[in-house]
């Protein structure tokens, strides 16, 4: 089931509201039907896999409670362990199991059997909130859920299950045990959740028509550079508002329920550096990694420089893997990787001044990178870049790409529009500058209920293109 979806927006979500503030006073009912609301919505589409989540929630929900029994001694730290390989154990066989066989075949000439196991969806979601409530535990950052229910909500919280944000077990402890519901908090989660569905359906739904149709067209051999920059860019507009729309939905439905979630992404496409990118891109993945893989291998606070790098390199091998079994995936993290270790040796981030000719840098290696994230293979990925770069002789200009640009040129231009901290910048002025406050109050709603009538349209119509990124 999709957030996008009528069944979700007119049927699921109404009654679980519906169903939850009739007992909101009541913590551990309300806690209840989320629980059961999160199983029926993640069972919606593919029933069998429920149980493999259940599977990996009362395992993690016994290690807790073992890592908790034995605090301070050193059976813990085993048990932490043991978590830690049955978990990525889960997602090594379901996500990555035929990768490594298909790749031992080529290596060896031998033609082994797959297993053809489907992939659950958002198993490297639930996985990683489930590692991250037995560390934080051992860590003592959060308490040990003693009630099954309650660590199981934290784990299968639909919100996030099928897109994230992946929030830390530490953000959530105590709001599962007691949050307040407020009429303000509900208020801006719908707006929130609005913002989110327009991005989603509005923005990133028609340019994933140009993006989809120019990459998918590259099969039929070369292109102008003119058409494959049209869809390079289509496609880094798309990523960033389906991303950032889901994770807006997110943040809003968590709102309506009471909780409060981090904010995962930041206006990345501001950025002056790679280093900045990633500290305002996918923000609770990019903390996730700190947290639980970067800093246990000892961060940057090594004895020397080599290390150091060592520790980067892990990490930015662990985050190309998480984002899918492929190795346009693997050569997509060690691009990051190469550009924050040369941003690190050339001090980037104490540079003054060349703020556009950095902003310039910064945006061509994502661009470049998000053609690595969608292409199908390394070999089409190399093709299509040498298609941006004139270097196939397919010449420069395109009739095609002005098609493109004149139907759904506005699309870019809102999408660019809204890649810049235009809503920060409007609150200022009205804070700041004493604007009339009241009459914006009343406008931003209409706004939004012209926002989520017009994505009904396009949801009813069938207009709407989602990019599948929650397999993951």
């Amino acid at each position: 089931m999709l957030f996008s979806s009528v069944v979700f927006l007119f049927y699921f979500l109404p009654a679980v509201l519906v169903l939850y503030y009739l007992f909101r006073n009541c913590t551990p009912v309300k806690n209840g039907i989320l629980l059961a609301a999160s199983l029926f919505f993640y069972a919606w589409g593919e029933p069998r896999f429920v149980f493999v989540m259940l599977a990996s929630i009362a395992g993690n929900y016994f290690l807790a409670l073992l890592v908790d029994r034995f605090r301070g001694e050193k059976a813990a730290k085993g048990i932490l362990m043991l978590a830690v390989m049955l978990n990525i154990g889960l997602l090594f066989v379901f996500k990555y199991l035929d990768f490594f066989i298909r790749n031992v075949s080529m290596a060896t000439g031998k033609a082994l059997p797959v297993t053809g196991f489907a992939l659950p969806i958002g198993i490297s979601f639930f996985t990683f909130q489930a590692l991250s409530y037995v560390t934080d535990v051992y860590r003592g950052r959060g308490r040990v859920q003693e009630n099954p229910f309650d660590a199981a909500l934290y784990i299968a919280f639909f919100p996030q299950i099928m897109a994230g944000p992946v929030v830390r077990y530490s953000v959530l402890d105590e709001q599962i045990r007691s949050r307040k519901e407020t009429w303000n908090k509900f208020a801006v989660g719908v707006c929130r959740f609005i913002a989110g569905l327009g991005k989603v359906v509005l923005l990133s739904g028609n340019l994933a028509v140009v993006a989809d149709r120019i990459f998918d067209g590259y099969r039929q051999g070369g292109m102008p550079v003119m058409l494959a920059w049209v869809g390079s860019v289509a496609f880094t507009l798309q990523i960033f508002f389906v991303f950032a729309g889901y994770s807006d939905m997110a943040i809003g439905l968590g709102l309506m329920f009471g909780f409060k979630f981090e904010e995962n992404y930041n206006y990345p496409y501001i950025s002056r550096s790679i280093r900045e990118f990633w500290g305002r891109w996918n923000i609770s993945m990019s903390t996730w990694f700190k947290e639980y893989v970067y800093f246990p291998l000892g961060g940057s606070k090594v004895k020397n420089m080599d290390n150091a790098i060592r520790n980067m390199l892990v990490v930015w091998l662990c985050a190309g893997f998480w984002c899918g079994a492929e190795w346009t995936f693997v050569v997509w993290g060690l691009l990051y990787f190469v550009l924050l270790v040369v941003e690190r040796f050339m001090d980037m981030e104490k540079r003054q001044g060349y703020g556009i000719l950095r902003w310039c840098y910064t945006m061509f290696a994502v661009n470049l990178g998000w053609v690595l994230f969608r292409a199908e293979n390394l070999v089409y990925a190399g093709n299509y870049i040498r298609c941006m770069f004139g270097l196939d002789g397919s010449g420069f200009f395109s009739d095609h790409a002005w098609m493109y640009l004149r139907e759904y040129g506005i699309f870019f231009i809102i999408g660019i529009f809204f890649c810049i901290p235009v809503g920060r910048r409007a609150n200022y002025l009205i804070v700041q500058e004493k604007m009339n406050a009241d009459l914006i109050n009343a406008f931003y709603p209409v706004v939004m209920m012209v926002v989520f009538f017009l994505c009904v349209i396009y949801l009813v119509k069938g207009n709407y293109n989602p990019f599948m990124h929650f397999q993951l």
